[in-house]
Parts: structure tokens; C-alpha cells; sequence
């Protein structure tokens, strides 16, 4: 059966083996990227149990400066308190007048009284001298621990900044890892679906040319258009003058449907897929124009011909000439070529084979 193969039908099981092809690589790439992902959340699970750990640390810090600074204005406060004391002993120092307590040594009878006098001045003294210097000590070493503990905060809130910002990379990885296996998943699914449609044409092909065999009678078999993108041989050899969007003419705002392919005045014009004729004669602003039907909505059009060769209701396969390359409206050869699916143009480069 293989040896009675039309070329209609080694073209669809050979687009057929291609989908398949590209399933399995497809599926080959998800498992890597699976892998990929599954690294990846642990890198981000890692993150975000750091940052947990650095906001703790930033909120541990915080605390410990209000701590500091609230003992800070306690100790102030009780400086405050202490004011009216120390003014009371300054006031009577200065109203016993520049020799302060030394008249009032002095003023004693007895050198048990003037004893007892000298302790009493030289303890108030010492108090005084005490309670003052350690209340500065104290409130020295308490601003210290709280500049410290602020440069500590800072680099910690630092830390948190930059694992915050690892945090987000994890994320965003992790987020395109995933939208690029939902992609592939996508390609897949859609690959399965051509793969499935262009089964069915191949059987129903295959039955065809069982019944030609047969001698019994045919009908056209649609092949869809939709499997074939990116693989459609290009309809003339020859480089791409005008592209898909841009501006039909010099001047016009007018965006392109389609391309126009340089090429020399007088090749073949061939069929991009099989297809029915369904205009085939001069239209205006495209010369002589053939428009190929391939079912579904989808259509090709070939303008600019120098001659045609397609009949209008002619089905032709893939491969079949359709006329001669003519000029251009602008004058040099070229042949305009546009891909309708579902009836919207569409840019034919895409589904054409790279080269």
C-alpha cells in the first residue's frame, strides 16, 4: 500500500512523523523543565524561610532599641526627679557663701561637733559626686548599647532587603519555569490535536487511493491547513521585499496582508497546500490573483501573476503550478502571496519553512 502512496499522502504522514517528532521532544524538554522547577522551589522555599528568619531578627532588634530607649527616658525621668534635691543643696551652698560648707565647719564649738560636721559635709559630698557621675556613666553606656543595637537593626534590615530581593528572583523563576511548562503543555496538546486531525485525513487519503485502485468513485479529500504551520514550502524561490504589516505602497498608511516575494518574471507559482480554486482572473490592485480555498476558512492568495494557469473549481495538491511570476504594481517582478486563517490575514513567514 505504501508503494501506491500519492504524494498528497506522503506529505500528510510525513507532516504526521514531524508532529510526532516534535511531541517527543516537546515531552523531553518538560521532564527537564520539571526537574528544573522542582529545584527551583526548593531554592525559593529556602528563601522564604530566610527572610522569615531575617524579618524575625529586624522585629528582635527593633525591640531591643525600644527596650533601651524606654530605660533611657526612665533614667531621665529620674534625673528629673532628683532636680529639685540637688537645686536645694546648690541654693544652700551658695547662701553660705563662697566658702560653702567650710563656714559651716568652722561655725562648730568642740572638736567632737566639728568632727562630726566634716563627715556629714564630705558624705553629702561624696553622694552627690556619686549619684551624678553614675548617672552619667549609665546614661553613656545606655546611648552606646542603643547606637549599637541601631547599627545592628540597620544591617539586619539590610539582610532582610537582600533576601527579600532573593526571595522575589526565586519567585519570578519559579513563576517562568511554570509558564514555560504550561507552554510546552499547550504545544503538546495542540500537537496531539493536529497529529489526530491529520490521522484522519491520512486514512480517508489512504481510502482513496484504495478506491482508485478499485475503480471505484473518489471525492476530494480535505487536508487541514492548521498542522502545517511552519512547514508550507514557499510558493517561489526568492527574498521577501515586503513584509507582512508594513505600509502597502510609498506614502500609504495602509498595512500589508501579506508579503511580497522578489523573484524572477516568468517562474512557476505553486500551490503552498492542497486546496480549490475559488478566484482565479484580474483583481484590482493585485493584477492576476488566484485564491486557493483549503476548507475551514483558511485561504491562500497568490497576486501579481503574469499568467494564470488554475482554473477557477480546479482542486489542486500541494506542489501544483498556479501561474507565472509577473511584475509588481511598483514595476519590479514579484509575486504577492497572503494567508487568511479563519479568515483573518495572517503573517505567511510564519508558516512558511525558515530557511
Amino acid at each position: 500500500m505504501l508503494a501506491a502512496q500519492t504524494p498528497g499522502t506522503r506529505r500528510v504522514n510525513d507532516r504526521i512523523i514531524a508532529l510526532q517528532r516534535e511531541a517527543d521532544r516537546l515531552a523531553g524538554e518538560a521532564r527537564t523543565l520539571v526537574g528544573d522547577l522542582r529545584t527551583l522551589e526548593v531554592a525559593r522555599d529556602l528563601e522564604i524561610e530566610r527572610l522569615k528568619e531575617a524579618e524575625a531578627d529586624v522585629a528582635a532588634g527593633e525591640v531591643a532599641v525600644q527596650q533601651v530607649t524606654d530605660r533611657l527616658a526612665t533614667l531621665e525621668q529620674a534625673r528629673v526627679a532628683q532636680l529639685p534635691t540637688l537645686k536645694a543643696q546648690l541654693v544652700d551652698v551658695y547662701k553660705r557663701g563662697p566658702a560653702g560648707y567650710a563656714r559651716l565647719l568652722f561655725g562648730v564649738s568642740g572638736v567632737r561637733e566639728f568632727g562630726r560636721a566634716t563627715r556629714a559635709v564630705a558624705a553629702l559630698a561624696r553622694i552627690n559626686e556619686q549619684r551624678v557621675e553614675e548617672h552619667r556613666r549609665t546614661l553613656a553606656a545606655m546611648r552606646d548599647e542603643r547606637t549599637a543595637l541601631e547599627m545592628k537593626v540597620r544591617d539586619l534590615q539590610a539582610h532582610e532587603a537582600e533576601v527579600r530581593q532573593a526571595r522575589v528572583a526565586a519567585d519570578r523563576a519559579v513563576a517562568a519555569r511554570s509558564a514555560l511548562i504550561a507552554q510546552i503543555d499547550a504545544r503538546r496538546d495542540l500537537n496531539a490535536q493536529l497529529a489526530g486531525e491529520l490521522q484522519v485525513a491520512s486514512e480517508r487519503l489512504e481510502q482513496q487511493v484504495a478506491n482508485l485502485a478499485a475503480g471505484r468513485a473518489t471525492e476530494q479529500v480535505p487536508v487541514p491547513l492548521a498542522p502545517f504551520r511552519g512547514a508550507l514550502d514557499w510558493p517561489v524561490t526568492g527574498r521577501i521585499a515586503g513584509r507582512f504589516g508594513q505600509p502597502s505602497r510609498a506614502g500609504s498608511t495602509t498595512p500589508r496582508n501579506g508579503i511580497e516575494i522578489a523573484a524572477a518574471e516568468g517562474i512557476p507559482v505553486h500551490a503552498v497546500h492542497p486546496g480549490t480554486v475559488s478566484y482565479s482572473e484580474t483583481f484590482s490592485g493585485f493584477g492576476n490573483l488566484v485564491i486557493l480555498d483549503h476548507g475551514a476558512n483558511n485561504y491562500s492568495l497568490y497576486g501579481y501573476l503574469g499568467s494564470i494557469t488554475a482554473q477557477r473549481g480546479d482542486a489542486v495538491e500541494a506542489g501544483a503550478e498556479l501561474g507565472r511570476v509577473g511584475s509588481a504594481p511598483a514595476g519590479p517582478p514579484a509575486l504577492y502571496f497572503e494567508v487568511r486563517i479563519d479568515g483573518r490575514s495572517v503573517d505567511p513567514v510564519q508558516w512558511l519553512k525558515a530557511r
